[in-house]
């Protein structure tokens, strides 16, 4: 799915397995596009991911359902370039291929989730993704990064190391456009308590999904044959 011509501004990047893509994915990539003022969102779906078990869904099964899952929202695109590869996925090295494509001007905004951000000292070459890409983390609102708790609300602690890079690299959204790479900025996407772990426990005991994922990718689901052999609609 191209980008729109004449898209310059900040491009989202938003990995995952995505098995199966759901709606708390699509919100948390609406919400960013929209309060971090981005061009558009990737979401570059991982072949073999290094710091999960192996997906369920193969892959081209995963691929076909984020295709379908974003077809109808203007501004989501799909990157299928990490499906294609043998090794296992890095952030890392899927931001030097995108920057690579997109140039080294254009500011880059890889997408995570708090719970993901706050695990980042564990991730391959972590300290080199400031250089390729600034790092939007979503939150829920009233909800705190911090080095340690501090009793006021919820707060997710961090490691001394990522709270040094926290406090030193901490922006908002207009600081994005800015410059190429090296912000952190936190946005707040609305509290939704649903997980692909579960969605696929769900069809596993034969539990309905509707509204946790889009129709067209339950009907894939259903088509394919995908977390369990049989689904009544």
């Amino acid at each position: 799915m191209p980008e729109p011509a004449g898209s310059a501004g900040p491009l989202g990047i938003f990995g995952g397995t995505f098995d199966p893509p759901h709606i708390a994915h699509l919100r948390l990539a609406i919400e960013a596009r929209e309060t971090l003022k981005l061009a558009a969102v990737v979401f570059v779906p991982a072949g073999a991911p290094r710091l999960r078990a192996a997906p369920q869904a193969a892959r081209q099964h995963r691929l076909a359902m984020v295709e379908r899952a974003i077809a109808t929202t203007p501004g989501l695109l799909l990157d299928t370039a990490e499906m294609l590869g043998t090794g296992p996925s890095y952030s890392v090295a899927t931001l030097e291929r995108l920057r690579a494509a997109h140039g080294s001007a254009r500011p880059l905004v890889l997408l995570l989730g708090a719970d993901a951000f706050i695990r980042l000292e564990g991730w391959h070459r972590w300290r080199e993704l400031f250089a390729l890409a600034h790092i939007g983390v979503a939150g829920r609102p009233g909800f705190t990064l911090d080095a340690k708790k501090t009793g006021a609300g919820e707060t997710a602690p961090l490691t001394p190391a990522l709270a040094e890079e926290w406090s030193a690299r901490r922006g908002e959204a207009g600081d994005l456009a800015a410059s190429p790479a090296g912000r952190i900025v936190p946005f707040d996407m609305p509290a939704l308590e649903i997980s692909a772990s579960a969605i696929r426990a769900r069809l596993a005991a034969g539990r309905d999904v509707r509204h946790l994922v889009t129709d067209a990718v339950l009907d894939y689901i259903d088509s394919n044959s995908l977390y369990r052999t049989t689904y009544e609609r």
